[in-house]
Order: structure tokens, then sequence, then C-alpha cells
């Protein structure tokens, strides 16, 4: 396994979290959630990211049906992927994200109780969820 820094992105339409992770530790933490309109962020916001934690991949989450088809937002997560490549010249991956919402919220609620289910928490901790279960089929 290399140490990589990498960061993960859960996307969506209105609010896209944000988390970092070692892949040499296998572990992601979640950073921030940023504002978006029908998908799209502030792409300054997004660069000071990068520009501050200068990582060497970004993986996003594929949001896919439970039967492993697509849907409409899959498409818009593609675009989002393809952005940031365009955008910034970085490495991006898209891995599967089904259920890290489910995860997240479990995790927050076992971890903080009830008062913890904000969405700008949620959406932190998903990307997290997503980065860790990346990390988890690299060694596989």
């Amino acid at each position: 396994m290399v140490n990589r820094t990498i960061i993960g992105f859960d996307f969506g339409t209105k609010n896209i979290g944000v988390a970092i992770g070692q892949e040499i530790i296998g572990t992601a933490t979640g950073l921030t959630t940023f504002k978006a309109q029908e998908g799209i962020p502030n792409w300054q916001q997004i660069k000071k990211l990068l520009q501050e934690w200068q990582p060497d991949l970004v993986v996003v989450g594929l949001p896919l049906n439970m039967d492993g088809t697509e849907q409409p937002l899959t498409r818009k997560a593609r675009r989002f992927t393809n952005c940031l490549h365009e955008r910034f010249s970085i490495k991006v991956i898209l891995h599967d994200e089904r259920l890290s919402t489910i995860e997240a919220r479990s995790y927050l609620f076992t971890n903080n109780g009830y008062r913890a289910l904000n969405k700008k928490r949620i959406n932190a901790v998903s990307a997290a969820c997503i980065l860790e279960s990346w990390f988890k089929q690299q060694i596989s």
C-alpha cells in the first residue's frame, strides 16, 4: 500500500460532502460540506481545498440504485467527476456509494446521538465512508 493523501466526495445536487484520508492507514475523516446548485459547486472552494490538501487522488461516490443500475444522479456525478479532472488536472476515480448515507447516519447517531444528524455532518461522514470503502476494496 502507498502513502497517498486522497480526498473523497459525496456528490449531491444540493450538498457535496468532503473527506480526507491516508491510504497507508486506510481511514478517512469528514472535512466539510459544500453547497451546490443543481450539482454545481463553487469551484473556487474546491480549488482552495485541493490547493490546501494537495491530494494525490480524488474518489467520488457513484450513486447507483440498489440493483446496480444507474439513476439520473449517476450522470450528474459523472459530470462532476469530469469537471474535477478537467479543471484541476487531477486523477479522479468513481466508487460505488450505495448505503454510504445510511452508514454515515448510523455512525453519527451511535457516536453522537440524534443531535448529530444534521445534513452537513452526514454528507462529510458519507464522503469518509465512501473513501474508506474504496480503501478496503484496494486491499482485496
